[in-house]
C-alpha cells in the first residue's frame, strides 16, 4: 500500500521532497500534482519502474510514448536533436508551463526504450513541487498522465480519490491539493510548421 504526502504546492519542504526522491531512486512508481492534471511518474534511470509505469498503461515498453519531466531548457539538450532559433524562442517563451513538446529525440531515448523511436515529448511544468523534486533526483522525470486521452473524472481532480484508487499499484502519491481538470497542451514542433496536436489549459505564444 502506497502512503499519501502532503505537500504544499507552493513552499514544498525539502524534507518531504526528499521522502519522494527516495522513493523514486528505490525503483518507485509516483503519483503527484503538475500545471495542469495529476500524472505518474519513475525515475529515467530505473528499467524496473519503466517497466511498471508501462503496465499501469497497458502497453509494452517499447511501444511507450512517456514524456520527460525536465527542470530547466538547459536540462533538455541531452534527450533531443539541436534545435533550430524559431523553436527554440517558442519553447522560451512557453515554459515553464503546461504544455508537451514533441522534439526530435537524441540517439539516446530509443536506447532507453529499445525501439526506433524517432521523437520524444519534453514538460518543463510550472510546479515548485516537481521542480525540487527533479532538481534533487539530478535526472529527468518519466511521466505520463494517470488519465486515458481527455477523459477527465472527479478522482483525477481529487488527490485522497486518487490515492484511494491507486494505492496499491504505485508507491507514493504527493497532495499537493486539488489538480487541474484540462489537460497539457501537445505540440509538435518535429516538422517545418509548429503543430498543435491538443489543446490545453493556456494558449500557446508565438
Amino acid at each position: 500500500m502506497s502512503t499519501l504526502l502532503k505537500i504544499h504546492p507552493e513552499t514544498p519542504q525539502l524534507r518531504q521532497i526528499l521522502q519522494a526522491v527516495e522513493v523514486l531512486n528505490n525503483d518507485g512508481v509516483i503519483i503527484y500534482p503538475t500545471d495542469s492534471v495529476y500524472a505518474l511518474g519513475c525515475s529515467m534511470h530505473s528499467k524496473k519502474a519503466l517497466e511498471r509505469l508501462a503496465r499501469f498503461k497497458h502497453i509494452n515498453l517499447a511501444k511507450a510514448r512517456f514524456s520527460f519531466i525536465c527542470r530547466s531548457l538547459q536540462d533538455i539538450a541531452e534527450y533531443t536533436m539541436p534545435l533550430d532559433t524559431r523553436i527554440f524562442k517558442i519553447l522560451k517563451k512557453n515554459t515553464p508551463g503546461p504544455f508537451t513538446f514533441i522534439l526530435p529525440a537524441s540517439k539516446k531515448i530509443p536506447r532507453m526504450f529499445d525501439n526506433s523511436r524517432k521523437e520524444v515529448g519534453l514538460r518543463i511544468p510550472d510546479s515548485n513541487i516537481l521542480n525540487m523534486i527533479v532538481e534533487n533526483l539530478g535526472h529527468p522525470l518519466l511521466t505520463t498522465s494517470i488519465i486515458d486521452e481527455d477523459e477527465v473524472l472527479e478522482y483525477t481532480t481529487d488527490p485522497e480519490l486518487i490515492w484511494e484508487r491507486y494505492q496499491n499499484q504505485v508507491d507514493l502519491v504527493i497532495d499537493g491539493g486539488y489538480g487541474n481538470n484540462n489537460p497539457t497542451a501537445v505540440i509538435n514542433c518535429t516538422g517545418g510548421d509548429i503543430e498543435i496536436i491538443r489543446e490545453g489549459i493556456r494558449e500557446l505564444e508565438y
